[in-house]
């Protein structure tokens, strides 16, 4: 089957390779001159799924009007006369309950899992490097409170049979030797041993090689301009170069997505929060992280990447600015500094900004749409690199006619209701083409 996947960031690509892996002739269209180049390429490094969890929670309201008020806040909304924005802070809000954060990181829990062992058998079968790092996930917590919240999380984990251990002061120096000179700016902590790191934009430069060596062909630097349909079904991909047609698509377009989907009636509640990162050389690696630290107060992730500290954070809700802020950067700084200061020289540090598209209940958008060959595979929020390889094979399966190997409930745009995507079903999928 011919297919033409629209986005070359870590989902993208990511799913090109598992349909070319799985025998299909896949094409990936991109405006940037090559993969990686937008969200995917400086996040905070982590390889995640026992901290999957959408940021809508029991409290987080409350929290919210703390964050804003913090002087290195984790929050920033610039006041805007969007209807998306307030759109998607009502239904996130809706989402704030006790029973919709466990539905939601349930979910969000089982592609994470799964996307976890897709990368490690990934890894083995291909020999694929990335300075990637298995010691886990760190979440370290400056207030007994913060660590006595962290039960619901908990109970989550444990029916989902994520490993995990709390740990005191003496336990996470243990493992994480660095935070020696700082444990007393913290009360505990919650490791997540089966987490990983690694640097997002090395593996899908290296990805979209191997993808290419199996036949898939990438078209960069072509915009994309819009999706044509006829009879239920699309018809091609108008672009900048002209008009693309395949036997199916599949939109990862992160948060352009939900402009791209619109003309065609599916409405997705898929909204740019605006993150955040510096890259740090590291000058003493004794002092240095092992792995990934998350500071629970500020929501900022510290991790190793090779010979550098990357330090992503921050949720700024201001549509498609991509400006950098001198306040982030500093809020940035402040943290690798408080934990790790002789770790890094954060003058020498590259500050860089991306588009998280995030949905308003943290779990992505993966699966069919009322067009019979259309896939969606975007809103997957500060997640993606965590799900890439799970949501690549997922696709693949879906688009070949295999029934994935997790279930896909709650994954699927019909969860938004009859507004985002009437009559939504498994595509009939033809065999793949030799």
């Amino acid at each position: 089957m011919r297919v033409i996947v629209l986005g070359s960031g870590v989902i993208g690509t990511s799913v090109a390779y598992y349909l070319a892996r799985s025998g299909h002739e896949v094409t990936v269209v991109d405006r940037q001159p090559g993969p990686a180049l937008e969200t995917s390429y400086a996040n905070a490094g982590e390889v995640s799924p026992g901290y999957s969890a959408p940021w809508a929670g029991p409290g987080v309201p409350i929290k919210a009007i703390k964050w804003l008020l913090m002087h290195h806040s984790p929050l920033v909304v610039k006041p805007m006369l969007d209807a998306a924005l307030w759109r998607f802070c009502l239904q996130m809000l809706a989402n704030c309950t006790e029973k919709a954060y466990a539905v939601n990181k349930g979910r969000m829990v089982r592609l994470a899992e799964y996307s976890r062992d897709c990368l490690r058998e990934l890894r083995d079968e291909t020999g694929i490097r990335y300075d990637e790092r298995t010691q886990g996930t760190l979440q370290l917590f400056r207030t007994q409170k913060q660590l006595d919240g962290v039960a619901k999380d908990i109970e989550v984990l444990k029916s989902s049979g994520v490993p995990f251990e709390v740990l005191d002061r003496a336990g996470f120096v243990a493992v994480e030797p660095g935070l020696a000179e700082t444990q007393h700016k913290f009360v505990g902590a919650l490791r997540l041993p089966g987490d990983e790191t690694g640097d997002c934009f090395k593996f899908t430069q290296a990805l979209a090689k191997m993808a290419q060596a199996q036949g898939v062909r990438f078209r960069f630097g072509v915009a994309i301009e819009g999706l044509e349909q006829a009879g239920g079904r699309i018809t091609g991909v108008r672009t900048a170069e002209g008009r693309l047609s395949a036997d199916h698509y599949v939109l990862a377009l992160g948060s352009y997505s939900t402009a791209m989907l619109a003309p065609l009636g599916i409405r997705i509640p898929v909204y740019p929060v605006k993150g955040f990162s510096i890259t740090v050389p590291i000058t003493d690696p004794a002092c240095a992280p092992e792995s990934t630290i998350m500071d629970e107060t500020h929501k900022v992730a510290v991790t190793r990447l090779g010979d550098r500290i990357r330090v992503g954070g921050t949720a700024q809700l201001s549509g498609f600015d991509l400006s950098l802020a001198d306040a982030r950067r500093r809020t940035l700084e402040h943290v690798v500094t408080d934990l790790f200061p002789h770790g890094g020289d954060v003058s020498r540090a590259e500050f860089w900004t991306g588009l998280r598209p995030m949905t308003p209940d943290g779990t992505p958008i993966v699966g069919g749409t009322p067009y019979a060959n259309l896939t969606l595979s975007t809103g997957h929020g500060t997640l993606g690199w965590t799900m890439a390889a799970g949501t690549g094979r997922v696709v693949a399966d879906l688009i070949s006619g295999r029934e994935p190997e997790i279930s896909l409930e709650g994954l699927g745009v019909e969860r938004y209701g009859r507004r985002a995507a009437a009559a939504v079903s498994t595509p009939r999928l033809q065999p793949a083409r030799a």
